[in-house]
């Protein structure tokens, strides 16, 4: 069983042709076929259908199939591993935001960028799910930012980014705007702006309708952050989000930002490695570093009444690595 068998199933797979497969494989026709029935009798198992021309694969030929490309994966993965080995610092990581982290991790990536010039980033803007199925076995992405419980006992050694803090953004002629904090008690009949998507729209429903008696009054869904500044200054009521999404490039003139009580079970964004073994070098540089890089304190420097300390995110130390 050799991999070039794998090149060969998979390219057919792809071109869904044996000539088109075969001239993508560099080799002759009955080179590919050839290769394909040595790898059936090796398995003992029909793989392909044959007719006057190629008509898919039979139940055992999808489940090797989907063996040769995480096989082929693999191998991709250890050439990469051994060139950044060998060469140092060189490769492409691929890296799954979530979009409220998108421009938090946007800095920790300049840094390391900068510090390694010859590694390229390939980040995508992705929901939680799709982080998830992509950081798994043969996934496709390298690390990934991803939503956790932050326990002070848990957190110590692991990639916490930042803290989540939940904000109420509200006009600067609004009811709230004067406050250095509101009670999530207070929003009882105030009109609430919904961005979409909003993966933690569910819990901020549940903590106003436990805390005020009444579901919360939507007036306005937008989907983009644009869209809700300028409902939102133009008087259309407030908006629950947390902290990060104003770090994408401030919230604009005549707005302003509030604390909200801190919910009772605090969550924090991380940034997890991909689920291989050997771990991508790349990814665990980039988790290595991402330490460093005090995020939580410019992030919450710019609330007002927000300690700088973090809370249960402590501040990165200098090191070494990365």
């Amino acid at each position: 069983m050799l991999i070039r068998q794998f090149e060969y199933l998979v390219a057919l797979a792809r071109e869904r042709h044996f000539a088109r497969a075969a001239f993508a494989c560099h080799v002759s026709q009955p080179a590919l076929s050839a290769g394909i029935r040595k790898l059936e009798s090796e398995l003992g198992v029909p793989i392909v259908r044959r007719g006057h021309r190629f008509e898919g694969f039979t139940p055992e030929g999808e489940r090797v199939l989907r063996w040769a490309m995480r096989i082929l994966d693999e191998r991709d993965h250890l050439a990469a591993d051994v060139e950044t080995v060998r060469d140092g610092h060189i490769g492409t990581l691929r890296v799954g935001v979530l979009p409220e982290a998108a421009a938090v991790f946007g800095q920790a990536a300049a840094g390391f960028g900068a510090r390694h010039p010859r590694v390229a980033l390939s980040v995508r803007s992705m929901s939680a799910a799709e982080i998830q199925r992509g950081l798994a076995d043969g996934g496709g992405l390298d690390c990934g930012t991803v939503r956790t419980q932050l326990d002070p006992a848990r957190s110590r050694g692991r990639a916490v980014l930042y803290r989540e803090r939940p904000v109420l953004l509200t006009a600067d002629s609004g009811r709230f705007a004067d406050g250095v904090a509101v009670e999530w008690s207070e929003l009882a009949y105030v009109p609430l702006c919904r961005l979409l998507p909003d993966p933690l729209w569910p819990r901020v429903a549940d903590t106003v309708a436990a805390a005020t008696g009444e579901e919360p009054a939507v007036r306005v869904e937008v989907d983009s952050l644009p869209a809700l500044f300028e409902h939102i200054g133009r008087g259309g009521g407030c908006a629950v989000l947390t902290h990060s999404w104003l770090a994408s490039g401030g919230m604009g003139e005549g707005l302003r930002a509030v604390p909200l009580a801190e919910p009772a079970e605090p969550t924090g964004v991380e940034l997890a490695i991909a689920e291989r073994r050997p771990e991508p070098v790349l990814a665990a540089e980039l988790s290595a570093f991402a330490r460093t890089v005090p995020l939580q304190r410019e992030l919450d420097a710019a609330l007002p009444g927000m300690s700088r300390t973090g809370g249960l995110v402590p501040e990165p130390r200098a090191s070494s690595r990365g």
